[in-house]
């Protein structure tokens, strides 16, 4: 008797899994779920931990043994999903971006939106001229550190903040300018809400990139954003899509097919091709997701779909949440007292690049200039210290992935969107997750040692800045060092310091590290 207690006990606690989920200001929820909950329970516990009830713009990320990413589906099994030994790892984001995110109903729904369009800003996945950076930086430096004052503010205080892949002293100057003459007095909502405003109005708000090869083998980057489906090349939007034009969505192994119907019945397909299956299926199910919660009027119009012109043969797909449209008007009707909102920007937290669990390692600074002339790990101990949630300023990162070459297959007709100053190159700024914290900060450093470029801006920097032979030996040296430190088995199972460097993986073929950030 007993002993069947014992085993009968011995079966429950099997059941139980342990989950931690990184939450947008980068802190961790973690809890114990039951081997058969669905995704959607999970996603409860979250949106309760956060008092979020707009809570159908989020959805949960995650990454597979293979380092294909997915979204959560709220209707499955989290433990089959995810085919990894526990404990879980997974990630709370945007999954849906508002078309007018200033017009959401509350404030901390707001504030969380606020916290991702920052990552993508940081990520370079929000992409935008100059001047529109200069602004948005300003905005989140208001949001972080308040007014300007000169007495707490030294002389090029902007530049210890990360805003972006790559700053120059130039937009520095500029970020500290409009922080200090255009928004004093700015609350961190207010300014937030301005971020919110400007951030809406650029061609790559809302993006999520999929790198992807068109029919000339030239790389692009495949979009939908809450206005339609984008293709990105080099610095331009080349195509733009709305909802109510897409008619079908396909995809065969690693093509994807995109079936477009505009005026005077002209009707096209395009055609792109993913680096692996798992990857071109990802794609076709964001797409299937995307289209139906913005073009749909209501959730009861929405369809199991098929990646097949036959309904039996290929993947079917079903999206089963609500659409805009019905989100909207329950946002409409929400009646409370607003809850109280916690912002990281006053205390400690991790930098934004950094998915995964365990020991934090604060973000290298940048070696441009007066790096050399100090020891990483005296850079590494100065920056413990931070009390912002933007990150701090890191390495530089080359642009070494997209050509600025177009497709010949372009059409002529089609409006060609310039979205910045230079390459969108999302893919070159962020490392695969889950790894180990110290590892991305060594890989970072290793890329900028090994010779990796830095933005127009800063080549035309004075030379006297570049470090000679033997200063670049002495970081390697300690580098080096760092990494027979820090080394962990979590480090070597996710290789991240072994093998050909990014760009060599890139130009080679598309492996399969793929950002969860």
């Amino acid at each position: 008797m007993l002993s069947r207690l014992m085993s009968g006990s011995s079966r429950s606690l099997e059941r139980e899994y342990s989950c931690t989920v990184r939450l947008l200001d980068d802190s961790e929820y973690t809890c114990t779920i039951q081997r058969d909950a669905k995704g959607q329970y999970l996603f409860d516990l979250l949106c309760h931990h956060l008092n979020l009830l707009e809570k159908d713009y989020f959805g949960i990320r995650f990454v597979d043994p293979d380092k294909q990413r997915h979204w959560l589906e709220f209707t499955k099994s989290v433990v089959k999903q995810l085919r990894s030994q526990p404990p879980f790892t997974m990630c709370f984001r945007v999954k849906f971006y508002p078309a007018d995110p200033a017009a959401l109903k509350e404030e901390i729904t707001r504030y969380l939106v606020f916290l991702q369009i920052k990552r993508d800003l940081y990520h370079g996945r929000l992409l935008c001229k100059t001047s529109d950076a200069a602004l948005l930086a300003a905005y989140i430096l208001q949001a972080e550190i308040g007014d300007y004052d000169s007495g707490k503010h030294p002389e090029g205080y902007s530049s210890k903040f990360q805003f972006f892949p790559k700053h120059s002293e130039k937009l520095e100057r500029k970020i500290a300018e409009i922080h200090k003459t255009e928004l004093s007095g700015q609350t961190p909502a207010t300014s937030e809400l301005n971020f919110l405003r400007k951030a809406q109005t650029l061609e790559t708000y809302g993006v999520d990139p999929h790198p992807c090869k068109d029919v000339s083998g030239n790389a692009a980057f495949l979009a939908f954003t809450p206005f339609g489906f984008v293709v990105l090349q080099g610095n331009k939007r080349v195509h733009f899509i709305k909802w109510n034009e897409v008619t079908k969505l396909k995809f065969e192994g690693k093509t994807f097919y995109l079936y477009v119907s505009q005026k005077e019945e002209k009707k096209i397909i395009l055609t792109y091709f993913a680096p692996t299956p798992e990857a071109c299926k990802h794609l076709w199910k964001c797409g299937i997701e995307n289209q139906a919660f913005y073009k749909l009027e209501k959730s009861s119009q929405v369809r199991t779909v098929s990646s097949s012109n036959l309904f039996f043969k290929g993947s079917r797909f079903r999206y089963s949440g609500r659409v805009a449209k019905e989100v909207m008007e329950s946002s409409a009707k929400i009646k409370r007292e607003p809850p109280e909102i916690h912002r990281a920007g006053m205390a400690p937290s991790r930098s934004c690049p950094s998915i995964t669990h365990g020991p934090r390692l604060s973000s290298v600074p940048r070696t441009r200039r007066r790096a050399v002339h100090i020891s990483i790990m005296e850079g590494l101990e100065s920056l413990r210290d931070s009390a912002h949630s933007t990150p701090v300023r890191s390495t530089s990162h080359g642009d070494t992935f997209l050509p600025h070459v177009r497709s010949s297959r372009t059409d002529s007709n089609e409006r060609v969107a310039v979205i910045a100053d230079e390459a969108y190159s999302p893919a070159d700024s962020v490392l695969p997750t889950p790894v180990a914290e110290h590892s991305l900060e060594l890989m970072l450093l290793s890329r900028q040692i090994n010779g990796a470029t830095c933005s127009i801006e800063e080549e035309k920097e004075s030379e006297a800045s570049t470090p000679t032979a033997t200063e670049v030996e002495a970081l390697g040296g300690e580098l080096r060092a760092l990494c027979q430190g820090h080394s962990g088995p979590e480090e070597e199972q996710s290789g991240h310091l072994k093998g050909p460097p990014l760009q060599q993986q890139q130009q080679q073929g598309w492996g399969k590290s793929v950002p969860l950030v």
